[in-house]
């Protein structure tokens, strides 16, 4: 149930709620979860606008966009990471006022070591989440 954060300037995504939706989709569909609500209601991606003052490069630009992606541990293999960057990457350019965007998105992937990852007060290792996925699906 990965968690995403996206950071960019006030006004640069036109549609944060479509942009937000698509990001979790699209992760979820790179782990390869089933859609059921304990994936669909626990994936989720979160837009923070800042003021253009409030972040800079080294040289000086602001128009960057920079994208966190937590999963729990092991849940991207390197083709999987490399797919979701990319299109994690073509989603905020589409979705921002300049698709050039593209060349200056920052993608980092982080893993939350196991269990370290908690739903409604649980922390939950990886086998208790394929476990608990088996018995919603009855495949204990």
């Amino acid at each position: 149930m990965p968690m995403i954060d996206v950071y960019c300037r006030k006004g640069f995504i036109t549609d944060r709620q479509g942009l937000a939706r698509d990001l979790a989709q699209a992760v979820m569909r790179w782990e390869k979860v089933p859609v059921i609500p304990f994936f669909s209601d626990n994936t989720a991606a979160f837009i923070h606008e800042l003021d253009e003052d409030a972040f800079s490069t080294a040289g000086g630009g602001a128009d960057h966009v920079r994208v966190n992606v937590m999963t729990n541990a092991a849940a991207l293999n390197r083709e999987q990471q490399i797919g979701l960057v990319g299109e994690i990457t073509e989603l905020v350019a589409e979705a921002s006022v300049d698709t050039s965007v593209a060349e200056r998105t920052w993608v980092t992937l982080s893993e939350a070591v196991d269990g370290g990852w908690g739903i409604g007060g649980h922390a939950f290792t990886n086998e208790e989440i394929v476990q608990h996925v088996r018995e919603l699906l009855g495949r204990e």
